[in-house]
Order: C-alpha cells, then sequence, then structure tokens
C-alpha cells in the first residue's frame, strides 16, 4: 500500500488517500444490509469528496446496482470514463441536457409539472428511450411533485401519451437522521406508499425507492426495490444520532485521508504573534511548522487557532489564522520535526485520529460539508 500511496504522491503538497478496502467493507455492509433489493451507490459532489470517477470505478467493480449523480454532466463524465451501470441524476437537468442524456442512456429526475412540459417539446425518438424517476415531495418541502398532485401527475402522462419511460418513483426522508423523530418519517412513508399505490392501479410498474443512509439503516420497511446509499458508503455516518445507536452493531470504516506535507520549520520566540492580524501571540518559546494548505484547499477558516492535526502521530494545533494556502502549526512538544514530513488532516494515525466529525463539530457544521469542500482538484490516490 505505502509503495503504491508514494508513486501516487511524488511533487504533491496536499492529496487525499482514499482506502479501497474500507469501501469494499462499508459496500458489503450495506449489501447485507438490503438483502435482495438493488443498491445504488451515490457518487454525487465528487463522490462526497472522494472522487467522482476512481469511486464510481470502484462501486461498479464491487457490483453496485445503480449510481447516483447531481447532474447530467457528472453521469456524463461517467460514462465516459467508461461507466456501463445504470446511472440516474437526481438533480435538476436542464432542458437542454435532456437529449444528451438520452443519447447516453442516463435516466433523470422529473420533480414539476415545468419538467414534465419540458418532455412534450422532445423529437419523438428521443421520448420512447427517455427514462424518468418521479420524484416525489411527501413533506420535506423541497424537490418533487406534492404527494397530493399525483393525480394530476397520472392524468398529465397519460392525457399527453407521454411516451417517455417512467422507470422510478422515489422520495427523500427529511428526518431520517434523528431516531427519536421516527414520528414524521413513517408519516412520509405512509404518503409515499400511498403514492406508489396510485401509480400501480394505472399499471405502471417502476423502481420503487426512498432511503438513503439513515433510511436504510433505521427503517427496513422503507427498502422498496433499492435503496440509495450515499455518506454511510464512504464510512461515514449521517448523523452522531444514528451512530450513537448503531454503531457498535454496524462498523463502518472511514475511506478518505487527507494529507499534507511540512514545508518549513522554524523558532520563534515568546511574544511574536502569528499569522494574519496577530491573533494569536506566543506564550513561550516555540517551534512552528508550515504546511501549504489552507482554506482554498477546503481547509475551513473557522479552524484558525484551533483546528488539529497529526504530526509524526501526534496531535498539533493549529496557531494563528488559516490562510487561503497555508497553515501554521505549534510543534514545540514533537520531537523531531523537520520539513517534508507528512501530515493528517482528515483520517487516522497509529493511535491518533482526526475525524471528519471532529473537524465538523470544530466548525459548527456536519461531516458531509467538510469532506465535500475538500477542493475537486487536489488529486485522489486509491489505495
Amino acid at each position: 500500500m505505502d509503495s503504491i500511496a508514494s508513486l501516487g504522491k511524488k511533487g504533491l503538497r496536499t492529496w487525499v488517500e482514499i482506502n479501497t478496502r474500507a469501501l469494499k467493507h462499508n459496500y458489503s455492509v450495506f449489501r447485507k444490509l438490503v438483502g435482495g433489493k438493488m443498491l445504488m451507490a451515490v457518487a454525487k459532489s465528487n463522490a462526497y469528496g472522494h472522487g467522482l470517477v476512481p469511486f464510481s470505478k470502484t462501486m461498479e467493480k464491487f457490483g453496485v446496482d445503480w449510481i447516483g449523480v447531481d447532474s447530467v454532466k457528472e453521469a456524463i463524465r461517467l460514462r465516459k470514463e467508461g461507466i456501463k451501470k445504470p446511472i440516474l441524476v437526481l438533480g435538476y437537468t436542464m432542458p437542454e441536457n435532456i437529449n444528451l442524456a438520452v443519447s447516453k442512456k442516463i435516466s433523470i429526475t422529473i420533480s414539476s409539472f415545468d419538467g414534465l412540459n419540458g418532455l412534450i417539446a422532445l423529437p419523438s425518438a428521443s421520448k420512447k428511450k427517455l427514462k424518468i424517476h418521479l420524484k416525489i415531495d411527501t413533506g420535506m418541502s423541497r424537490q418533487g411533485f406534492l404527494s397530493q398532485d399525483i393525480h394530476k401527475v397520472i392524468n398529465f402522462i397519460e392525457s399527453r401519451s407521454l411516451t417517455a419511460s417512467i422507470e422510478g418513483i422515489y422520495t427523500h426522508f427529511a428526518q431520517a437522521k434523528s431516531p427519536n423523530f421516527s414520528k414524521s418519517t413513517m408519516e412520509q412513508i405512509q404518503k409515499f406508499n400511498e403514492v406508489v399505490s396510485a401509480i400501480k392501479k394505472v399499471g405502471l410498474r417502476p423502481i420503487v425507492h426512498a432511503s438513503a443512509t439513515s433510511g436504510s439503516v433505521l427503517f427496513p420497511e422503507a427498502h422498496f426495490g433499492m435503496v440509495r446509499v450515499g455518506i454511510g458508503m464512504y464510512g461515514l455516518w449521517p448523523s452522531e444520532e444514528v451512530r450513537a445507536v448503531y454503531g457498535p452493531k454496524i462498523r463502518l470504516k472511514p475511506a478518505l485521508y487527507w494529507k499534507a506535507v511540512i514545508s518549513e520549520v522554524k523558532k520563534v520566540s515568546m511574544g511574536n504573534g502569528v499569522g494574519y492580524d496577530f491573533t494569536e501571540k506566543l506564550d513561550r518559546d516555540s517551534l512552528l511548522a508550515i504546511s501549504p494548505v489552507g482554506y482554498w484547499h477546503g481547509y475551513p477558516r473557522m479552524l484558525s487557532s484551533r483546528g488539529v492535526v497529526l504530526v509524526k502521530g501526534k496531535r498539533a494545533r493549529v496557531i494563528g489564522r488559516v490562510s487561503m494556502s497555508m497553515i501554521v502549526l505549534d510543534v514545540t512538544d514533537i520531537k523531531g520535526v523537520k520539513a517534508g514530513n507528512e501530515i493528517i488532516l482528515i483520517g487516522k494515525g497509529e493511535k491518533e485520529e482526526i475525524s471528519a466529525e471532529e473537524v465538523a463539530s470544530l466548525c459548527n457544521t456536519i461531516n458531509y460539508e467538510i469532506v465535500t469542500r475538500i477542493n475537486p482538484l487536489i488529486r485522489r490516490i486509491y489505495i
């Protein structure tokens, strides 16, 4: 593993390593959890920071049934890279991109009457080949047809002889990440079941899906025909509440390690200020290390004077402001630090770990945001 990583990171100041054994473990966990249902790996937002193309290729190799993306642009990229598995665009598709989706056998989401109207202008040949998944809003008040409008949707489809194939129908839960608030999710499931029944009464037999990571764990009754797993496939929990209840039963392995190098080390006297605006002054003679990574790379400015990284396996505090492309670390109590040493921004060392959840907590946000905002230009190395 080390030799492969070393080859891939040569000449890099910062990079992201993805452990494929961890991905395989997580895939196996969810494959077992959903039983005979189809499994979709959600790869939107650069695969939650893990690299759109290599993640999707890895999932295809493992045997995933579907890949979910946010846009036609992401889907086209995967097709160009040789991905053969069915792909569903979960986000909004611009009307001018529908024909492109048809040509590459990409399924799209239709979630509004404007979206349905946009299909009428398509050439007849495109309509016959287009595969759509209807998105239903069962209470989240976000993307989707209102559940009470399903009969209007059906009438629209029938009255205009819409020839597009209704391949799927799905919804999304608002509070599935909160085990203590299961009532609202059960209400959404009930609404969705009513919509599915109405669809089936007119002879349609689409793929039915509703659960994401939390739903797949907490609500087996909502597995339907397919489950969409995003954050969990990467070894991260959708919430601390779900982790607290199911962590002892279901072990997930974080796959992402964000690393960088130390570019210089210097001794600085007590009383000196550090970084922009001298937000900190040294209360002792200190050994400081600089690493060429900052908020442009996705390391949050919120971590100024509070972030922690691993240097030679030990915790070192970020001191002063996080700059656009640099951070300063207090390594006074760590022996043998020198330029060229690797540091871990997110990931596990031999004894210590800086988790995405810890970083998120320091920034008053969630692990999703931390990993998805790692600059996509940073190289992802699958090992």
